[in-house]
């Protein structure tokens, strides 16, 4: 399994990279479409339909392209972490950026609560999913900067 996994490194890093930019680039944009829908959803001359419209939206973001990126970047960085000589574990930066995305997973579930709150007409205000549009860029940073400076 080892000699397999080495062989497969480049490969399988590559597929860690695409599906980790296709997971944070629905991170960054559903908390964004939570605040248009918060703010426009159920105002102004449109009424309801925009309201519908962003729950389209959310929903096929999540289900259709940011669940399965997730799931691909943790085999994926599951199968990295198992080949022989990437990690040394005695060091901060594999357990720094291992806190990162157990985090990042986590805003995930958060957002899909937030979306089936949405639906329901008792999601959060408008201020508060800016807020949180922060959460997915500072994790980001913490990943990258441990991956790169191995510290």
């Amino acid at each position: 399994m080892a000699d397999l996994l080495a062989s497969l490194y480049l490969p399988i890093k590559a597929l860690h990279v695409m599906a980790v930019l296709s997971w944070m680039a629905g991170l960054f944009y559903l908390p964004r479409l939570y605040v248009y829908h918060a703010e426009r959803g159920e105002s102004g001359d449109g009424g309801a339909e925009p309201a519908s419209s962003f729950a389209i939206m959310e929903e096929k973001l999540l289900r259709l392209i940011m669940t399965p990126a997730m799931i691909l970047s943790w085999i994926c960085g599951l199968l990295l972490v198992m080949t022989p000589g990437i990690v040394d574990w005695s060091m901060i930066w594999p357990w720094s950026k291992a806190a990162s995305v157990l985090a990042m997973s986590w805003f995930h579930m958060w957002l899909a609560a937030q979306r089936r709150a949405l639906a329901e007409g008792r999601g959060l205000s408008g201020r508060s999913y800016r807020m949180m549009n922060e959460v997915p860029t500072l994790l980001m940073a913490v990943i990258v900067l441990s991956v790169i400076l191995k510290f």
